[in-house]
């Protein structure tokens, strides 16, 4: 975040993981990273976010 100025956008792929990140039964490693950095990403009140539901998932983030 250091480097984004404010009004600069964040694109992150793969977000939903193949629509893994909503089965619970999934547990693997990648699986839970991916959950973890897409709540952090949820509260991060430095950015405005959104989830694309494009192939596996696109993150974009602005900065405040």
């Amino acid at each position: 975040m250091k480097r984004l100025r404010p009004g600069g956008l964040a694109a992150v792929d793969n977000v939903l993981w193949s629509g893994d990140i909503v089965r619970k039964d999934k547990k693997d490693d990648d699986t839970e990273a991916i959950r973890r950095f897409n709540d952090k990403v949820a509260a991060d009140e430095r950015v405005e976010s959104v989830i694309l539901a494009v192939a596996d998932g696109l993150t974009l983030a602005r900065k405040r």
